[in-house]
This record gives structure tokens, C-alpha cells and sequence, in this order.
């Protein structure tokens, strides 16, 4: 006898013995075979007609482990190509906006100032009204602030392995047709985050920006006749670091350092002498902050062309940075630790393409994010070959 068959027999063989009164509860239940045991994932080719239990080929594979709780990102999107477990979600490059992904990219690794965005309250509501009828409806984000935090959580989240940027780049109003200066975006980017979270009443969110970016320095001005020291105290969120005549990144960081001497025309007005007056000039580093981002200056005016031009040179440097010799005020931690370089490839100031090298901060492994590809870098972490390093992120 075939095993549907089998089971259904002895589903019903109490109905032999059993009186219609005292037909029961259980009796039903064995009937309709309720207290079946589901039938074991690779056992069985289809559904069992005779095992209600039985959850094989019906689609179940979709929702036991060989995608995530997150589908509903791919529902209406069955082509899209699917995100490997533990893997990060890549960007779509709209034209020209691939230094937008690397930023991003670098950013959604900062888990400090992830976290913060995701604290940020939602400014819109979740609901509309149509015929008087209040519904739910999709979310829009508004803000710049949620066009990050949305972007953040599908970086996180999506079951895609790329996602499309396009909301956040139609909200800064970019031109995706024309490549920017990946520096000045940065620079402009971040002031308009820290702007935005300022009017944010949670202290963790309104501060996230300069806790995590900005330091201090001074510029410091020393008459040699008098002796009288002037400051001129400014806030950085990154420090531009010359690169010619230099090979390696500490090297860089000296000069920037470095006394520079007022002489002739170049002279300074001590105003303590009520004249010009020979000087030393020079910065003095004060406080640094969490996330120390140093961008090399490889585009520079050519005067000869009046171009701007790229330079090459190699300039070396290790994953672990001690700043406590460069510092004026001495005690506390200034070790930090390399954590995204930023990459552009190409020998035009005016072209060229974009990449970036991040450090994953939960596991420690480095990775190429390049738009929609995402490539864990095995072996030596960082092996740039012809790729020229145009900005390095160091954390404490």
C-alpha cells in the first residue's frame, strides 16, 4: 500500500470503533492528522499530500534561511541581484558620483556617527489622509539628515548587493554628470551635516560631528624683537598635508608643523612694538579629534598652465599613526589606528575615478568598496600598486 495511503488509513481507524457521540476532540485532530511531525528540509522532493505539516515545495525556502527577514527590499525587485551573507551593500554609480559612494561608504563604517543618525526623530508623518480616510503611506525622507539615515539603514539591511544613491544625491542637488572635487564634498558635506544635527535636541546627536572630526590648533605668531606671542585659535575637521619633496606621511605632518620664518615684505606688525617687526610663524596642534582625517594634497595650481595638475608621488605610511610628539598639550591617548584610505585613480586632476580602502571596525578586515563591487582584501591589507592615496581616516 502506497505511504499516503498507509497514513490516511490510520487516520481514520478510530472511526471503526468510536461511537458518532463520542466522537472528540482528538479524534478530529488525529483525523485530520494534526500531530503529524513536519517532514525534514532534503527528505522530500515535493509536498506531501498526506502530511498537512509537511512545508516542502511550497515556497518555504524563501523564508527559512536562504535570504534574510528583510525581503520585503526585494519583493517587487525579484532580478535584482541578491546580497551575500556577510557581505557589505554596494552603490550605484549615477554618472559621475563615485567620490559621493566612497564617502558614504567610509562614513556608514563609522559606528559612532551611524548610531547618532539613527537616533535623529523622523520629521514626517507615517500616515495621509485620502477621502477622509486616514492610510498608511511610504516613506519619504525629508531632511538631509534622514536621506543619510535612510541610506545608512539600507547600507545595513538591504537584501541587494547594490542600492541606488539617487535620493541623496537629488537632495544635495549634485550634478551626477560632472565629477566634483571629492575634498571640497567633504568639507561642504560635513559642515551641512553639522548644521543640521545642531537643532537636534538629544546632545548625542547635536554634538556627533565634532566629537567624532573636529580638533583644535592655533596659529602662533612670535616676534623676535619683543618676544610677544599672538594666537590666532581655529577648528579643523581634516588637515591638508603637502606632499611634494615627501615620502612618507610623517614627514608630512612635520611640515605642516613647521615654524615658518616673517622676513622682509613678509614681515609682521607686533603690535606690542607698533611696527613690522621680524617673526616666526607656526601651528600648534591643541586637541585632535576621534576620527583624524588627513587629505594629501595631490591636486595643485600649475602656474606654468594655470591647471590644476595631479601629482604621483609615493608617499608610505603605517596602519598604526602616534600623534603625541605633533601635540602641544601632552597626557591621554594619541595613538590611532588607520581605518579608510581614499583612493583616486587616474593621472587627470579633471578625471579619474574613485575608490576606497575601509577597515571593517567589528571584524578587522580591510575592503575595496568601488561602487557596486565590494572586494575583501586578502593578504597584505593595503597594496595600492599605480592607485594613488588622496585622503587617510585614523581613529582612536
Amino acid at each position: 500500500m502506497a505511504p499516503r495511503l498507509q497514513l490516511e488509513k490510520a487516520a481514520w481507524r478510530w472511526a471503526e470503533t468510536v461511537r458518532p457521540e463520542e466522537v472528540s476532540q482528538e479524534h478530529i485532530e488525529t483525523a485530520y492528522r494534526i500531530w503529524l511531525e513536519p517532514c525534514i528540509r532534503g527528505v522530500c522532493r515535493r509536498n506531501c499530500k498526506g502530511n498537512p505539516n509537511c512545508l516542502v515545495g511550497i515556497g518555504e525556502h524563501v523564508w527559512l534561511g536562504e535570504i534574510d527577514e528583510n525581503s520585503f527590499h526585494n519583493i517587487d525587485d525579484p532580478n535584482c541581484e541578491r546580497r551575500k551573507k556577510n557581505s557589505f551593500v554596494g552603490l550605484t554609480n549615477l554618472g559621475a558620483t563615485c567620490y559621493v559612494n566612497t564617502f558614504l561608504q567610509v562614513w556608514f563604517l563609522n559606528l559612532e556617527l551611524r548610531q547618532a543618525l539613527y537616533l535623529c526623530p523622523s520629521t514626517c508623518s507615517d500616515y495621509m489622509m485620502r477621502d477622509g480616510v486616514q492610510e498608511e503611506k511610504d516613506y519619504e525622507p525629508q531632511t538631509i539628515c534622514e536621506h543619510l539615515q535612510y541610506l545608512f539603514a539600507l547600507l545595513q539591511n538591504s537584501n541587494r548587493r547594490y542600492i541606488d544613491p539617487s535620493g541623496f544625491v537629488k537632495a544635495l542637488g549634485l550634478d551626477t554628470g560632472q565629477q566634483q572635487d571629492a575634498q571640497e564634498f567633504s568639507k561642504l558635506f560635513m559642515s551641512l551635516l553639522e548644521d543640521t544635527l545642531s537643532k537636534q535636541k538629544n546632545p548625542d546627536v547635536q554634538n556627533i560631528v565634532q566629537r567624532q572630526f573636529c580638533g583644535e590648533y592655533a596659529y602662533v605668531t612670535v616676534c623676535n624683537q619683543c618676544g610677544r606671542e599672538s594666537k590666532l585659535l581655529s577648528k579643523f575637521y581634516e588637515l591638508e598635508l603637502n606632499i611634494q619633496g615627501h615620502k612618507q606621511l610623517t614627514d608630512c605632518i612635520s611640515e605642516f608643523l613647521k615654524e615658518e620664518k616673517l622676513e622682509g615684505d613678509n614681515r609682521y606688525f607686533c603690535e606690542n612694538c607698533q611696527s613690522k617687526q621680524n617673526a616666526t610663524r607656526k601651528i600648534r596642534l591643541l586637541s585632535l579629534p576621534c576620527t583624524l582625517n588627513l587629505q594629501l594634497m595631490r591636486f595643485v595650481f600649475d602656474r606654468q598652465t594655470g591647471h590644476k595638475k595631479k601629482l604621483n608621488t609615493y608617499i608610505g605610511f603605517s596602519e598604526i599613526l602616534d600623534m603625541e610628539p605633533y601635540v602641544e598639550h601632552k597626557g591621554g591617548s594619541y595613538v590611532y589606528e588607520l581605518s579608510a584610505v581614499l583612493i583616486h585613480r587616474g593621472v587627470s586632476a579633471y578625471s579619474g575615478h574613485y575608490i576606497a580602502h575601509v577597515k571593517d571596525p567589528q571584524s578587522g578586515e580591510w575592503y575595496k568598496f568601488n561602487d557596486e563591487d565590494i572586494e575583501k582584501m586578502e593578504g597584505k591589507k593595503l597594496q595600492l600598486g599605480i592607485e594613488e592615496d588622496l585622503g587617510k581616516t585614523f581613529k582612536l
